[in-house]
């Protein structure tokens, strides 16, 4: 985040007497209290700055760098996870490469009757079972998908970092968002480095505010 000439004085006055009211603040700096206002809850609301009633502003001590950890470390699953795509575990390869094209994404998430998840299939799964002369329209996903319980999966609640950790350490390109049933799990998102990328791109957005 890009701080101001006046903002970057601001800190260095609630460093150095804090805790200070806003009033004291503005004295200092020859500004009304209208005037200082904005700038007040622009380093309140990134961080920079912390507030208690009757008792005035504080440095926090966290610099630009580490208030951007921070709130990297708060975001979660559900905060940026999208739409799954899924097919039952009995449609043909052929319906599933369709789908997948028509989608535009790399991964389908597999079900059984029940809605619970079974498998995943991958581009490459898809893309090994087009090589050679049997008819894709005979062959169901079941039987070259990754299945249960090998598949990695999150939770809505888990941590968007660990759900990112996942995605790097298995070489993936997509989890599926499960919650726990009675009978197994039913995919409510999907989690790919494609949300990842849009969470620091938001992330970064903020800063520059």
């Amino acid at each position: 985040m890009d701080l101001t000439k006046r903002q970057h004085q601001i800190i260095d006055i609630v460093k150095e007497n804090g805790p200070i009211t806003g009033e004291s603040i503005a004295d200092r700096l020859s500004l009304t209290r209208a005037t200082l206002r904005p700038d007040l809850a622009i380093l309140t609301m990134a961080g920079f700055l912390d507030a208690r009633p009757r008792v005035g502003y504080f440095y926090t001590g966290k610099t630009g760098s580490e208030l951007l950890t921070e709130k990297l470390k708060q975001f979660t699953v559900h905060d940026f996870q999208s739409i799954p795509v899924v097919v039952n575990e009995d449609v043909s390869v052929y319906d599933a490469i369709c789908t997948m094209f028509l989608e535009d994404i790399g991964t389908l998430f597999v079900v059984n009757n029940d809605a619970n998840l079974s498998g995943v299939l991958s581009r490459k799964d898809l893309l090994r079972a087009s090589i050679g002369k049997q008819d894709l329209r005979e062959i169901p996903v079941h039987i070259i998908m990754t299945r249960m319980p090998n598949v990695t999966m999150c939770y809505k609640d888990d941590l968007l970092l660990e759900a990112a950790q996942s995605l790097i350490e298995r070489q993936i390109d997509a989890l599926p968002v499960v919650k726990e049933v009675e009978s197994g799990f039913e995919v409510i998102g999907r989690l790919t480095k494609t949300n990842v990328t849009k969470a620091l791109v938001e992330l970064g957005r903020d800063q520059r505010l």
